[in-house]
């Protein structure tokens, strides 16, 4: 199963280190879903994730509590445990496949500098130069589209 959607972080993100020396990140994305309540807040469906290499290392000190990520997961799946009460929880987990900064306050970041480059799984940047239309994109659309 694949989830894509737009997260934040709950946390900053913790790094561990397997015996054969690879990197993993631990993640604890937030996505809100459905209607507001009568306080004005919207559920939050809670999911784990790990981002694996290189790649995690890297983006690690840029991955900080409240960061808006666009993430799309995959081996998606629920996953059991034993909870301290006693009874039985369940967790949504999934390793992350493509990762971008999404957005965030204009204070956060230094005067001129533009936003971070998405990483894919290889750990490719994506990133094409300021002000070129992007093939296919919406310039491109015709005025006629019916809906």
């Amino acid at each position: 199963m694949i989830l894509a959607g737009l997260g934040r972080l709950g946390g900053d993100v913790a790094l561990r280190y397997l015996p054969d020396g690879t990197t993993v990140a631990d993640l604890s994305l937030a996505y809100n879903h459905g209607k507001k309540d009568d306080a004005g807040k919207r559920p939050t469906q809670w999911v784990k994730a790990t981002m694996w290499g290189d790649r995690a290392e890297k983006l690690a000190p840029h991955l900080l509590k409240g960061t808006l990520l666009s993430v799309v997961l995959d081996d998606v799946h629920v996953e059991t445990y034993d909870r301290k009460d006693g009874g039985t929880g369940t967790t949504l987990k999934g390793r992350v496949s493509s990762l971008e900064f999404a957005g965030g306050k204009r204070e956060d970041r230094p005067a001129g500098e533009s936003r971070p480059a998405a990483m894919d799984s290889r750990g490719d940047t994506d990133r094409l130069p300021a002000g070129k239309p992007q093939p296919g994109g919406f310039d491109q659309m015709d005025d006629d589209i019916p809906f």
